[in-house]
């Protein structure tokens, strides 16, 4: 499939908030981008310009393009519930996501990547599918042959993997556990 390659920093000066994580860049220029970025062209925002940000914003911080983005919409919109939610919870249990969030990678990036490359496991296989949608009770892990990776371990030593309360981390095997579908208020996007 493919991903956003360009500038990650020029988008996050778009939304006003670092999107893919700390940048110093984005430390220095805290404006929007452009020629006319610190002169603000409009003052106020339409609601449709309101709701076309937050989408975009969406779309950027989990790495899907608009066609995987409208399909995910869709399946939301079939939901019973609130669409708005259900969305995010679809978004935040992809299978690159839950990566990210248990520890494994550094960024949704790189775990997008890790996934690709088959470094991680579901229910004991080796899975190569970043979009693949995670059920309660699923267990990801980290392929035996592929637990020595620097990558995974600088980032498994920085121990984001306590965080979640949706998520349970061991770190003696190096699987998690996919609890439960999080709520609104434990998906700490701040997205609307």
């Amino acid at each position: 499939m493919a991903r956003y390659t360009g500038p990650t920093t020029k988008v996050a000066r778009k939304f006003g908030e670092p999107i893919f994580g700390p940048d110093k860049y984005f430390e220095k220029k805290n404006y929007p981008p452009g020629m006319h970025g610190a002169l603000k062209r409009r003052k106020k925002m339409s609601e449709y310009g309101v709701q076309l940000k937050e989408k975009q914003k969406a779309k950027f911080i989990y790495g899907v393009l608009e066609r995987q983005f409208a399909k995910t919409f869709s399946r939301a919109e079939r939901t019973k519930g609130i669409t708005g939610v259900i969305l995010l919870q679809l978004l935040e249990s992809r299978l690159d996501n839950v990566v990210y969030r248990m520890g494994i990678a550094p960024s949704r990036a790189a775990a997008r990547q890790l996934v690709s490359h088959r470094h991680i496991t579901l229910n004991g296989r080796v899975v190569n599918i970043p979009s693949m949608a995670l059920r309660p009770g699923d267990v990801v892990g980290v392929r035996e042959r592929s637990k020595s990776l620097e990558v995974i371990n600088d980032s498994l030593a920085s121990n984001r993997h306590g965080k979640y309360s949706w998520l349970e981390w061991n770190s003696d095997s190096f699987t998690g556990k996919f609890v439960s579908v999080p709520e609104r208020e434990d998906i700490p996007e701040n997205i609307k």
